[in-house]
């Protein structure tokens, strides 16, 4: 039986803090196939300080004038718009939650009732934030971008203490570079975690593009979070390392036929192989003339199609015997 993937479209923050624009997203995200629209929740005041920097790839997208508190501020989402975007997620067939960034974010999820809380890299060592959402008892998905393996044990052994079991976690590895160089995404760290931790592994993705994904889900991701955009050409800090509508399709649709194709660990024919078995395999058949009562030999034996006669891997059962009636040239022994 085939493992759904589950498929996170992250809007983020690529709303610009625009209710409209958010609300096309989730549009979006649904036509797409994906089984969740993710956005960021945040109060700014508990999320950053007054003077903090803004992160490289912000300062490359935004400029460097201005802090990365004045640039979130315009980016926060409320709890009407919350419930507003909710409302219309459940319209459009989808499911919607968010990564919160503060304690009084995530108490405001909770009561909202999201399906499970989306924790972000850079708070993976936020012991406070991973111990009030466990409490919560909602299934966890933790990126573990930044981190090494001994921050995500600690990570997970905290969220266990505090009450979660260790089966409602999924791991998703991450790099946290916008975007990540193919030779920065180390995949099969993801399988490290899997069998070092014994949890439920995903994709977080940063790459341009749609292959990295695919092909985690090809060596065994069970979720995939991909940030997209409306325009890569918005202004905001994340919307180059975004994928554009069409792009979204594309690696939802790709998801899923790999889905398909890693089918289960049993090797055996498949129906529409079964069709072609007798046109594609070979017999055992008359190499020339034999009357009845000759000795079967490498001369007068040979294989050829089609596969409905003895088998060539009996050959070796057949030279030497005698054959007990004439056989025409071809014909099936």
């Amino acid at each position: 039986m085939n493992t759904h993937v589950i498929i996170i479209a992250e809007a983020g923050v690529n709303h610009n803090g625009d209710l409209s624009t958010a609300r096309k997203m989730i549009e979006i995200a649904a036509s797409a196939g994906a089984d969740y629209i993710k956005f960021q929740t945040f109060k700014t005041e508990k999320l950053v300080t007054a003077s903090a920097p803004k992160a490289a790839y912000q300062e490359k997208q935004t400029g460097v004038e201005g802090s990365q508190f004045a640039m979130l501020k315009k980016l926060e989402l409320d709890e009407e718009a919350h419930v507003n975007l909710m409302a219309h997620a459940k319209k459009q067939g989808i499911r919607m939650i968010s990564t919160p960034f503060d304690e009084d974010s995530a108490e405001m999820l909770d009561k909202l009732g999201v399906d499970l809380f989306k924790i972000g890299s850079g708070d993976l060592t936020n012991i406070l934030l991973l111990r009030q959402l466990a409490k919560f008892g909602r299934p966890i998905i933790l990126s573990t971008g930044m981190a090494d393996m001994a921050e995500i044990g600690e990570a997970l052994n905290l969220i266990e203490k505090a009450g979660l079991p260790r089966s409602k976690v999924t791991l998703l590895h991450a790099n946290t570079d916008y975007p990540t160089p193919y030779t920065d995404v180390n995949l099969r760290a993801m399988m490290t975690m899997a069998i070092e931790f014994g949890v439920r592994v995903g994709y977080s993705d940063h790459t341009d593009g749609i292959e990295v994904p695919v092909a985690a889900v090809a060596l065994g991701a069970q979720v995939i979070e991909k940030h997209f955009t409306l325009d890569r050409n918005m202004p905001g800090p994340d919307h180059k390392a975004s994928l554009e509508p069409a792009e979204l399709h594309a690696m939802v649709r790709s998801i899923r036929n790999i889905e398909q194709a890693l089918g289960s660990s049993k090797k055996e024919p498949s129906a529409g192989e079964r069709k072609n078995m007798a046109a594609a395999r070979k017999s055992i058949v008359a190499a020339c003339p034999i009357s009845k009562g000759d000795l079967f030999t490498v001369e007068n034996l040979t294989v050829k199609r089609p596969g409905t006669g003895i088998s060539p891997l009996r050959w070796d059962d057949i030279i030497g015997t005698f054959a007990t009636r004439n056989y025409t040239t071809d014909e099936l022994i």
